[in-house]
């Protein structure tokens, strides 16, 4: 089995074929999925899809590129929504330097408001780091208390080794796949017990699928592609994915 824990089901082009696409994941054997917010309002829509369907799970959040539009009393939305069975996390947070959509300061200050809820409530998060490693360690740091993951990880080893140092999980995407990648001497140094798999759909699409709309059932390339870089069994990939999963997110 594998748990697709990171993945947009509320976007238009999935959530309108929800039911087949479920479908085709199940065949491919990915059985849990996380439909992960980037504001109030998708976290709403997450947590609709996961109260109407089993074995999907929500969190809420509020990305870096959203942060700027954050409306006073945000935070208190953020607590009524996490107390939903189906809320697992908080989560997508973290910090974007490659666009810079909103100002940094702008996106430090909403990520920490953000791991203050998760560190109140005893709950992981999904974080975000594109172009921002240093003041991501920085800030994490700083909530010792705090556990979650790095989502779609795409930076150094370096980054990947100080995340672990700081009780953090590494997922990894689609972009594993990619020809250029230099993500495999990454993957090769992360322990299994770590280690969790992703689609972010409808971005990242794998290998040979790349530049189509993700969705979930292609979390099964990405873990076939990390057992190709571990040369280990599938098997053995997707039952310890599926494990840290249940271990980090809480889920039975």
């Amino acid at each position: 089995m594998l748990t697709d824990t990171h993945c947009h089901l509320f976007y238009e082009e999935l959530k309108n074929d929800l039911k087949n696409i479920l479908l085709r994941a199940n065949e491919m054997s990915v059985t849990r999925f996380i439909c992960v917010g980037t504001n109030i309002e998708d976290s709403q829509e997450c947590l609709s899809i996961a109260e109407n369907n089993e074995n999907i799970f929500s969190s809420v959040g509020v990305h870096p590129h959203d942060s700027k539009d954050i409306k006073e009393g945000y935070t208190d939305e953020i607590y009524e929504l996490m107390e939903y069975e189906s809320m697992i996390a908080i989560g997508e947070i973290g910090l974007d330097y490659y666009r810079n959509i909103s100002p940094p300061e702008i996106q430090e200050k909403v990520f920490r408001e953000q791991i203050e809820i998760a560190q109140d409530l005893n709950r992981p998060i999904i974080f975000h780091n594109r172009d921002a490693d240093s003041d991501t360690i920085k800030v994490l740091s700083d909530y010792p208390e705090v556990i979650g993951v790095a989502h779609c990880f795409s930076s150094t080893l370096e980054t990947a080794k100080a995340f672990l140092e700081l009780g953090y999980y590494i997922s990894f995407s689609g972009n594993i796949t990619f020809k250029n990648s230099h993500l495999s001497e990454v993957v090769a140094e992360i322990p299994l017990d770590r280690v969790l798999v992703e689609t972010d759909s409808p971005y990242l699409s794998p290998e040979p699928f790349r530049g189509k709309t993700n969705e979930p059932s292609r979390v099964r390339i990405v873990a076939e592609k990390l057992a190709e870089i571990k040369n280990i069994p599938f098997e053995e990939i997707a039952k310890h994915t599926h494990e840290n999963a249940s271990e980090l997110f809480q889920l039975s």
